[in-house]
């Protein structure tokens, strides 16, 4: 079951137990017990609506502004919100050598940063090589947050670096968030130059990895989509990142290897999952374009429903989310990014 249905059907079994206790209380003649059953496919998404023209987020929409389907089919929305669940974030931080040139300049400006979350809003910070590794488990403690912070950029490895494997870990991480309602935001750090996990890499690796093999990008999809979580990617390039990237676009061989055993890529986790990618300025304004980041997060907008589709569970339901005829008659053209789905 999605992981906004366990949250709702745990809410109204706590409630029908309530009035059952009040009742028995109350009547002194009950009635033979009686056995409740409900089925609560309450999905929550969240979306973030762009101007075409000039890429700014457009706010004051309605929830009459929206049309939403699953798998093609019209839903209705229930709820509707801007700006009003909590945060849990995982800031996921590329090891290479390529990105930790930008990773000191967010250190120093860190805790500006994140002067824009609210006090209840949770921060864990991970990094990752061919593994991650936790540095902070969730929490509201700002200067825990950015303690862990400037551990990360005084971090060096020598290993690959496996986006598929940071993503999915970081994905299972958000599924231990403290607040069970909150919005879930893997915030990640890198310049999008992977490793590619070839079939000798991936045997080399497998040797020393807990699960025993490198998850793929298929698999990291399934569980970011399980978790219900939204990729946002502060992307920053160095030098030596600029010197790696042309070096793989005129690589055959590593083109090849790409298609194979694809590598993962910030605009796809982003995209599938209705995120943004920030692009470089520059290592100086990283921790401004974070505090800007964060506001963008907060401000996208919450939209819930209830499923009409009895499938069994384990299906992967495809979500489109747009805006009415009339909306953009009134703002213009807009861009509507939310998750491609979920599964139940």
């Amino acid at each position: 079951m999605h992981q906004w249905s366990k949250t709702v059907a745990l809410l109204l079994m706590a409630w029908f137990g309530g009035q059952l206790q009040a009742f028995s209380q109350t009547e002194s003649s009950a009635q033979p017990e009686q056995v409740f059953r409900v089925r609560v496919d309450m999905v929550v998404l969240d979306a973030q609506v762009l101007n075409k023209k000039t890429g700014r987020p457009v706010g004051a929409m309605r929830r009459e502004d929206f049309q939403l389907y699953e798998n093609g089919v019209r839903q209705q929305i229930t709820s509707f919100s801007q700006d009003e669940l909590p945060l849990s974030l995982v800031f996921l931080f590329d090891l290479t050598d390529s990105v930790r040139p930008v990773l000191q300049p967010l250190a120093e400006g860190a805790l500006r940063a994140l002067q824009h979350l609210k006090a209840e809003d949770e921060v864990a910070v991970m990094v990752y090589a061919a593994k991650a590794e936790m540095l902070q488990d969730f929490t509201t403690d700002r200067q825990l947050i950015v303690s862990a912070i400037q551990k990360a950029s005084r971090m060096e490895s020598r290993e690959a670096a496996f986006f598929n494997q940071g993503m999915f870990q970081a994905a299972l991480q958000l599924e231990r968030a403290t607040n069970p309602t909150s919005r879930r935001v893997i915030v990640w750090f890198t310049d999008n130059i992977p490793n590619i996990p070839s079939e000798e890499i991936r045997s080399h690796y497998a040797k020393s990895l807990p699960a025993k093999s490198l998850h793929t990008e298929k698999d990291a999809l399934r569980e970011i989509f399980k978790s219900g979580v939204t990729v946002c990617t502060m992307l920053e390039r160095s030098d030596i990142s600029e010197s790696e990237f042309m070096a793989n676009m005129h690589n055959p061989i590593m083109m090849l290897e790409r298609k194979q055993y694809p590598p993962g890529d910030v605009y796809k986790y982003s995209q599938e999952t209705g995120g943004m990618v920030f692009e470089p300025i520059g290592p100086k304004q990283t921790a401004q374009r974070l505090s800007e980041m964060i506001d963008q997060i907060r401000n996208r907008y919450t939209l819930g429903y209830h499923s009409s589709n009895s499938n069994p569970d384990g299906q992967f339901y495809q979500l489109k989310l747009k805006v009415t005829p009339e909306t953009e008659q009134r703002e213009g053209k807009l861009i509507v990014r939310t998750r491609l789905g979920f599964y139940r």
